[in-house]
């Protein structure tokens, strides 16, 4: 036993532990040595949960040879209570004939701190020794096997536990059995267990409905609630903090709201489990302001609950209030955990936030949370959509165990920035990683390979797919595979794929309208786009896309009847073209034509300023999607006041004096043709990089070229 050099050497005088406060006796006599002395001295520190004060009284039993082996249950309990598993352990193997209660304190302590192993280890040195488990064992044990993730090892137990006949008499144990079989996805055998019990609990019922939760089977959760309400079980906190995430998952805002006055009504109004899955609840229907209300409500919010509504924010599309309700979080003095960090990431990842994404980065680093692989996963995700991908690459090297998540954001990452190179290599690495690919990492190599114009190199990645996947090809992976195709002109190859596929969707058929488009193949975009809006009449983009289409082949008639159909079906152009640049710590904003900005005068000097010198060197209007039928002039006017070139101006007018920053601007849609090819000749005029971030990649233009190319 490790007894620390420093405590007291009891001799005439016995040092009494201030702890248990009990009278020390008088200088010169002898210690007591009565059992009911040392059990009460064992007690109190059992209570105070002192290890140092166990220690002391375990120390004198030696000093005054007392056969403390007698007291040894006290005494293990003692070490247990203040955390001392291993000097517990020490008396245990010592004691001749241990009782069942130290076996169970041993057994769920090992549980407590972790220690699994060595749980189920002691649970079978009892039946080497025909020691006959209680209900307190199994229930105990079942947890063991169930953190273990040991199924058969598990069922074992259940066997033995039948044989002694202790099946349906103990809650505790029908509990954790239902839970062991539920975290196995045995929810069938978890159901027999449930039903084996004749008069059930609350505890047993949320055990039950967390099984069904934790395993999709939702409505399954509130069938056991229904019947649970019905038999007069009053629910707690938990149950309904289960029940309440199965109705956000179903979307049941019916069932959720019902129980949400049930919550009211109860003492677990104000309970923060029930609130968090409220949240998610009413987040999960949109709405959002239901949600927030809910926040609100609660006293003192914890990291749960935080994360909880950071992440309803971000799902509405509220990255901006999510990184706002973050700052809160951090000015509450909660701190935030490796989901709210990853959740936040999010956020700057969606608005291309840079510095706020280092921000969080140096508190991941400070706090160590930057070894989680879901601070990792998020930090690669987020460096690679801001177009830092050589950070992103830091940050998964960085990793020393890489996971499936953070490789495919990488690959996603290269396939952003044009790199579709790196993104193949980085896909033939996986084996040496240990890692396997999953549908995943399989969409976002086909869409570096689409972006790079890797044309044989997708085929490959296409065929690998098809021949080591065990299930078939889904519509994203011919989404890209049309795609790739399409933009190589091979539309018929597309075409004879799309024919392989079960049942394609409107994302796969858009695929194969865009390249069409791209190479003015009328007959076929107008065949896609049938399949488009058979799926989904009320598609606006494919007419969108026809009129485009249209447009640049000069068929105004075709385009005048695409209007007109779009009037009449009352659809429109739901999304309109927005870009934004952050300069000076501000986010400016601008769309097409757009003089509302309080440069705005000065922006457009800018503006044309640039046009005519980019004229100069031989810019010429590309009027070809220009929805109108009008003289030339006319028709170029519209081009030059496009959101993306005001964006550009006002970087430019900005950025003078900054000669070795780049200007970097974002776009919520492709960047147009016309818009590619001037940006172009602007990079070359102000003999500074301009980065473009669109809908679909990242654009690097340097010196009057774009890294993609002009494949995009």
């Amino acid at each position: 036993m490790r007894l620390s050099p420093f405590l007291p050497i009891f001799s005439t005088r016995w040092y009494t532990c201030n702890a248990c406060a009990l009278p020390a006796p008088a200088l010169g006599s002898s210690p007591p040595a009565n059992i009911n002395w040392y059990i009460s001295l064992l007690n109190r520190c059992a209570e105070q949960r002192s290890i140092s004060q166990t220690r002391r009284v375990h120390l004198h039993m030696n000093q005054t040879g007392f056969p403390y082996l007698s007291l040894g249950n006290k005494l293990v309990v003692a070490y247990l209570n203040s955390g001392d598993v291993d000097d517990a352990r020490q008396v245990f193997d010592e004691m001749p004939n241990p009782h069942i209660v130290s076996w169970n304190a041993m057994i769920s302590s090992y549980i407590r701190h972790k220690r699994i192993l060595e749980a189920v280890s002691l649970y079978k040195l009892m039946l080497v020794k025909r020691i006959h488990p209680d209900e307190f064992t199994f229930s105990t044990t079942f947890r063991a096997f169930s953190g273990l993730r040991l199924i058969n090892g598990g069922r074992a137990v259940h066997g033995h536990l039948v044989v002694l006949g202790l099946q349906s008499k103990n809650l505790h144990v029908s509990s954790a059995l239902v839970d062991l079989y539920s975290k196995f996805g045995r929810l069938r055998e978890a159901h027999i267990a449930y039903d084996a019990v004749d008069v059930k609990d609350v505890v047993l019922a949320t055990a039950l409905i967390v099984g069904y939760t934790q395993n999709g089977e939702d409505g399954e959760a509130l069938g056991v609630f229904g019947e649970m309400v019905n038999s007069g079980i009053k629910a707690n906190d938990f149950t309904f903090a289960s029940i309440l995430i199965a109705c956000a998952n179903l979307k049941d805002l019916f069932s959720g709201r019902m129980i949400h006055g049930a919550i009211l009504k109860s003492e677990f109004c104000c309970n923060i489990a029930p609130q968090t899955s409220l949240l998610s609840l009413y987040s999960k229907s949109g709405l959002i302001e239901d949600s927030m209300k809910v926040f609100s409500e609660i006293v003192n919010p914890n990291t749960v609950a935080w994360t909880a509504i950071i992440g309803c924010l971000l799902n509405s599309h509220r990255e901006e209030a999510a990184l706002s309700m973050f700052r809160s979080m951090i000015f509450s003095s909660e701190s935030p955990n490796a989901f709210t960090l990853s959740t936040t990431l999010a956020a700057c990842s969606s608005l291309a936030l840079l510095d706020q994404g280092k921000l969080i980065h140096a508190y991941a680093l400070k706090t160590g949370l930057d070894t989680n692989r879901f601070v990792i996963s998020a930090l690669v995700d987020t460096y690679g959509k801001c177009g830092q991908i050589g950070l992103a690459r830091m940050v998964f090297d960085s990793s020393i165990v890489p996971d499936l998540v953070s490789l495919n954001s990488l690959i996603y990452g290269y396939a952003q920035n044009g790199n579709g190179v790196e993104a193949v290599r980085l896909f033939h690495m996986m084996q040496s990683l240990g890692l396997g690919p999953n549908d995943a990492t399989y969409v976002n190599t086909l869409s570096a390979c689409s972006k790079s114009g890797m044309l044989d190199e997708g085929r490959r990645v296409f065929s690998s797919m098809v021949a080591n996947h065990k299930s078939e090809p889904s519509n994203d992976h011919y989404a890209c595979m049309v795609d790739l195709l399409g933009r190589a002109g091979r539309l018929e190859e597309a075409k004879e794929l799309l024919a392989k596929a079960q049942k394609p969707d409107k994302v796969v058929w858009r695929a194969l309208l865009g390249a069409s488009k791209i190479h003015g193949e009328v007959e076929m975009a107008k065949w896609a786009a049938k399949k488009v809006l058979e799926l989904d009449p009320g598609d606006d983009g494919t007419y969108v896309l026809l009129s485009n289409m249209y447009a640049s082949l000069g068929q105004w008639e075709e385009v005048i009847k695409m209007k007109c159909l779009m009037r009449e079906k009352g659809l429109r152009k739901e999304d309109p073209a927005v870009s934004w640049i952050h300069v000076d710590r501000a986010v400016h904003s601008f769309t097409a034509g757009d003089r509302s900005h309080p440069k705005g005068e000065m922006i457009y000097d800018e503006l044309e300023r640039l046009i005519e010198k980019t004229k100069g060197m031989g810019y010429v209007p590309d009027t070809r999607f220009v929805l109108h039928e009008m003289d030339e002039l006319e028709r170029d006017e519209p081009l030059f006041y496009h959101s993306e070139k005001l964006a550009v101006a006002f970087g430019v007018l900005s950025g003078r004096g900054k000669a070795y920053e780049p200007i970097t601007i974002f776009k919520n849609l492709r960047v147009c043709v016309d818009c590619h090819n001037w940006i172009k000749l602007v990079s070359k005029l102000i003999g500074k990089e301009i980065i473009a971030r669109d809908a679909k990649r990242y654009h690097y233009y340097r010196e009057g070229l774009c890294s993609c190319g002009d494949y995009w």
